[in-house]
């Protein structure tokens, strides 16, 4: 298999950040191919939400490099790695719970992002199908009146997957969207994160390893800022490594 940067999604190479002499991440490498759930385990302080950071530009990067479609994120500002089409969902759901589900969805549509574009929004038909059409992805079509503080936890997770989903981003990434979940919720948020991969990769970060094996097409372990192991979730799953430091507790 070839590594040229283009045929990758996403390339991450030699990536390491320094806090203060710490490594939190120490030349980490990974490729996420077109279409790809990545998802990231290991243990707390392994590094795996700021290797989110490193690449929506929360954090500045120590040295490597982040390719996204063969262009360098590393140099660029949080904004313009989301115009260039990388969405990332914080563990917290940040939603306007004043708001109905509706006009949540409707002002992460793209055309209101500039104050111009803002000032020149209109509910237009194509606004008001994309706003369906993404409630019903995430299983919210029957509550678009109803305001988003009176959803349960699960149903804004998935509302704030849809205020992303909507912007539509090439790379989706999401850190722990399933913790506080039901059962049901969870198996939901499978089936969600399985239908949304058609034309876009989603890089989730979890730690409730049978959701993991629900979605996962590839499966990155992190340890102290580094791959301990990568693979199918099969493989990583009986990889001594990973039994050792991880799946072992």
């Amino acid at each position: 298999m070839s590594t040229k940067h283009e045929d990758f999604v996403l390339a991450v190479e030699g990536l390491t950040v320094s806090f203060d002499g710490f490594k939190a991440v120490n030349d980490l490498s990974f490729y996420v191919d077109e279409g790809e759930i990545r998802v990231i385990i290991g243990p707390n302080g392994a590094g795996k939400t700021t290797v989110l950071d490193l690449i929506c530009g929360r954090t500045q990067a120590t040295s490597g490099s982040i390719k996204f479609r063969g262009e360098e994120l590393t140099r660029m500002k949080e904004h313009q790695i989301v115009h260039h089409g990388v969405g990332r969902k914080f563990q917290n759901p940040s939603i306007y719970d004043d708001l109905s589900v509706f006009e949540n969805l409707e002002i992460s549509y793209p055309r209101g992002r500039s104050v111009f574009g803002s000032l020149m929004f209109k509910r237009d038909r194509e606004v008001i199908e994309e706003v369906e059409n993404i409630a019903e992805i995430i299983f919210l079509q029957n509550d678009l009146d109803k305001p988003a503080g009176l959803l349960s936890h699960g149903q804004k997770q998935w509302l704030e997957i849809g205020m992303l989903l909507i912007q539509k981003p090439d790379l989706l990434m999401l850190d722990e969207p399933v913790a506080g979940m039901s059962v049901a919720e969870r198996k939901k948020t499978a089936e969600l994160l399985n239908r949304i991969t058609q034309g876009r990769s989603v890089i989730v970060i979890e730690h409730d390893m049978q959701f993991v094996e629900d979605i996962a097409h590839r499966v990155t372990v992190m340890h102290q800022g580094k791959v301990l192991s990568e693979g199918s979730m099969e493989r990583v799953k009986n990889d001594p490594k990973v039994i050792e430091v991880y799946l072992g507790h």
